[in-house]
């Protein structure tokens, strides 16, 4: 397959497992970046300029849910979403006879939204319809904003022909989803014949095909250089370069009650701000959702340091910020209905308003973009 990134046009732009989803694995890597002193998010964002219509979300795997979530929740101010082997809106919350009898989502998520259940079985894929009433449903209800502000979006969707555990027709769904808000164009789905469930990148990680740790694999393709051209395009952007700054580490308590553990939200969190940002140039910012065992608690810097956005970011005045997960699993009992791998919420173990605003995860991210963009 030639890949989209490298048409003409754009060629110069170069793991309980089956408890609790698991929707990307620990990549057992040392790596580290220097990092500037800690500053409040609120601070950094003084020195900033961020247009606040210009603000866009990605995730790989639960990040890949979280950041589609996200978009949907808050589509009147966030323009695009990447998602890398994720589905649509509410896909836990799925309604199926054998889903009545579990009243966690755990069921759904791991038979319908993926196949990570003990048997390898997949039952999906999702039901778009069920998706697209829900959404309509929580926005006349006031829970997430009108879709009708969808019509303007850019989505970017990517799925592996390896990919097992979040298969493409879950993928294909989401595609689906969004194209029934969308115009033509504003949609574009990278269908990879080699990758598998992984973060894809252009130099670092296992061989393409592989399946098990890091899960971050190299393809010879950046996921996030491709997402982040789809959804500020058409206009090219500038090529890749070299990240040199120094990340920024801030504290995330401020967004989130630190006293109720199934917030499960790390106290750190990590923003990258371009040279040109730090400069006074008018910037764009982009959230970056991690999957499941991918905070810094497991990886180090591995996912937000070389994930790859860095280089596309340098080179074109865009703020990534990376909102981090802590795991949670304070009952060996009843870890199945917590977060022991350090998922981001797309099934609803913080709570029944997982996907709509009010909830504990979404509302802190928008926080935490409110402090950058200086919408408080």
């Amino acid at each position: 397959m030639r890949s989209r990134w490298r048409r003409p046009e754009v060629r110069h732009l170069k793991r309980a497992a089956v408890a609790a989803i698991v929707l990307a694995a620990a990549l057992p890597l040392n790596v580290t970046s220097l990092e500037a002193a800690d500053l409040t998010l609120t601070e950094i964002g003084r020195t900033l300029a961020i247009d606040p219509a210009q603000v866009s979300v990605s995730g790989v795997s639960s990040g890949g849910f979280m950041a589609h979530q996200f978009h949907v929740a808050y589509s009147a101010s966030v323009i695009g979403a990447g998602v890398v082997a994720g589905g649509p809106y509410a896909c836990a919350g799925e309604r199926s006879f054998l889903s009545r009898l579990d009243p966690t989502g755990l069921f759904a998520s791991l038979f319908i939204c993926s196949a990570l259940n003990p048997l390898g079985l997949f039952l999906g894929p999702p039901d778009v319809k069920q998706a697209l009433d829900r959404v309509r449903s929580e926005a006349e209800a006031g829970c997430i904003d009108d879709p009708a502000h969808l019509a303007r979006a850019r989505a970017y969707l990517f799925s592996g022909a390896n990919d097992r555990g979040v298969p493409g027709s879950v993928v294909g769904s989401l595609e689906q989803f969004y194209r029934a808000f969308t115009v033509p164009g504003a949609v574009y789905f990278e269908q990879h014949p080699v990758a598998n469930h992984a973060m894809i990148t252009e130099d670092f990680g296992n061989p393409c095909a592989s399946s098990g740790p890091p899960f971050v694999n190299d393809c010879d393709f950046s996921a996030a250089a491709a997402l982040l051209q789809q959804i500020y395009g058409p206009a090219l952007l500038q090529p890749p370069a070299k990240a040199t700054e120094p990340l920024r580490r801030f504290d995330q308590s401020p967004f989130f009650d630190p006293n109720d553990a199934s917030a499960s939200m790390h106290a750190s969190g990590h923003v990258y701000v371009p040279a040109a940002c730090q400069q006074g140039a008018r910037c764009r910012l982009h959230v970056a959702f991690h999957g499941c065992l991918q905070s810094e608690d497991e990886i180090g810097d591995a996912f937000y340091g070389r994930g790859g956005y860095n280089a596309v970011a340098e080179s074109n005045a865009i703020v990534v910020l990376y909102p981090q997960i802590k795991a949670w699993a304070d009952s060996w009992l009843f870890q199945y209905r917590q977060n022991p791998l350090g998922c981001w919420d797309w099934w609803g173990y913080s709570g029944a308003d997982y996907a709509r605003k009010s909830g504990k995860q979404m509302r802190a991210v928008a926080q935490m973009i409110a402090a950058l963009t200086g919408s408080q």
